[in-house]
């Protein structure tokens, strides 16, 4: 009679994963919240720099348009007020990118980053498997300029910044135009002069 019994089918292992899928999400929305707030999206999420740890590409949108689809490899611009990649080293998040008014990491600003103070931005993000996460920022505010002023600084007329992982030294760094090098960090941006007469 034992040889007749059918076998006891075993729960599908689903159940598991898709609870620790959830319980994931859940911790990643709260360190997004945590970062920038209630009104933070997830836009990418994963091994975004290559460099074995979790990373969250996170950002607060200017519009209230439909949400991005993290499985898309190259997203349409996003306009943002600000963003961050947070990354987990020993199991504690940090932040490792802001953009907020300026470009900075915990180095400090951005190489090539305008020294006047950006309301709003246009993201552009490419995850590749050979490069990693590869991001583009744009002044909202430059957006459709087809001149820029003449006493504009050099810093100033490039409009598009570019920020990649640099594997050397294991940060975000902007990129020069031509592609070809990481631009160093500076502790504090000048601060405009006033003339008095």
């Amino acid at each position: 009679m034992a040889g007749c019994q059918t076998a006891q089918q075993q729960p599908p292992a689903d159940g598991k994963a898709t609870a620790a899928s959830d319980k994931l999400a859940e911790e990643a929305q709260g360190v997004a919240e945590a970062s920038l707030g209630k009104q933070s999206e997830i836009l990418a999420q994963g091994d975004l720099a290559l460099n074995g740890r979790e990373q969250l590409l996170v950002v607060n949108r200017i519009s209230s348009a439909e949400p991005a689809s993290k499985t898309k490899a190259n997203s349409s611009p996003v306009f943002v007020t600000r963003a961050a990649v947070l990354e987990k080293n020993g199991g504690k998040w940090s932040q490792i990118l802001l953009c907020d008014e300026h470009l900075k990491n915990s180095n400090g600003y951005l190489g090539g980053s305008p020294k006047s103070r950006v309301t709003g931005w246009q993201l552009k993000f490419i995850k590749d498997a050979k490069q990693g996460l590869e991001m583009s920022f744009t002044p909202a505010n430059k957006l459709g300029a087809e001149n820029t002023n003449a006493g504009e600084s050099a810093e100033e007329k490039q409009l598009t910044f570019t920020v990649l992982w640099n594997k050397n030294l294991k940060r975000y760094q902007s990129f020069d135009k031509s592609h070809e090098r990481y631009l160093g960090e500076v502790p504090a941006l000048e601060a405009p002069e006033s003339i008095l007469k």
